[in-house]
């Protein structure tokens, strides 16, 4: 996966928060993506952990391999 992306491959929706578990987008953003430019995606990437947190979910990280 590109480093343009926080898509870890754990793609579910939770119920409460309407955010991605794996990543923590909604799915608007998911839908957006593509249409994003650099900047735009680098922005909401760097407040995702935040939102992570403040929803109550936990970080998830990339598997390697």
């Amino acid at each position: 996966m590109s480093q343009d992306t926080p898509c870890i491959a754990v793609c579910m929706i939770d119920p409460k928060t309407k955010l991605c578990f794996g990543c923590g987008r909604t799915l608007p953003e998911i839908a957006r993506w593509g249409r994003m430019s650099r900047d735009e995606r680098l922005a909401l990437m760097d407040g995702l952990p935040t939102r992570m947190h403040d929803a109550g979910l936990p970080a998830m990280t990339r598997k390697r391999g």
